[in-house]
């Protein structure tokens, strides 16, 4: 008996990008872990490494790790295809998509704060839009406006804060610690 095997190849990239969207995946199990006050309130730990790869490789690699961070950390919490991994993806893909338009933006005005705040608020955004279309009363919505807007508006600039805190640290000599897991 004859077996196929199909092989693809592996790329450089392949692996970066596998590493980093662990990475994501792990802190959004982390952040699964910690208590709300607000349910669907959450610090968007996982959006660091995204705006991360943003800065270091492009926006096609961050799309393929917030994808991934999505995808994985929806089977693995065991909401794949329940409501909130559908309120996660909403989020992620309008995050996505703020963040090519804010590729169009003067670099000098738009650094990572402020593209983690845009990022945030589209993210909140999205989930509010598909709230609205599916499980939500609009007027319910306009009550929770201002809560998720300020949590986004925080959280978006501590995580910014911290991306930009580690574009500005010197890379780590590679011969004298462990491999970075963003290089």
């Amino acid at each position: 008996m004859t077996r196929l095997a199909i092989e693809l190849p592996v790329t450089p990239e392949d692996r970066r990008i596998a590493r980093l969207a662990a990475l994501a995946i792990g802190l959004t199990l982390a952040e699964a872990a910690l208590p709300s006050p607000v349910p669907g309130v959450k610090p968007g730990l996982a959006n660091i490494v995204v705006l991360m790869v943003l800065q270091q490789y492009g926006w096609r690699a961050a799309a393929w790790v917030s994808g991934l961070r999505v995808l994985a950390g929806g089977l693995l919490l065991g909401t794949l295809f329940a409501p909130g991994f559908w309120l996660s993806l909403s989020g992620a893909l309008a995050s996505l998509l703020v963040l090519a338009a804010a590729r169009h933006l003067p670099s000098r005005h738009f650094g990572p704060v402020s593209l983690s705040v845009l990022a945030a608020f589209g993210h909140i955004g999205g989930q509010l839009a598909l709230a609205g279309l599916w499980l939500l009363p609009g007027a319910a919505l306009v009550k929770l406006l201002p809560v998720f807007a300020a949590a986004a508006l925080i959280f978006g600039a501590v995580n910014g804060v911290i991306v930009a805190r580690l574009l500005a640290a010197p890379a780590p000599d590679k011969r004298q610690s462990g491999p970075c897991i963003l290089h």
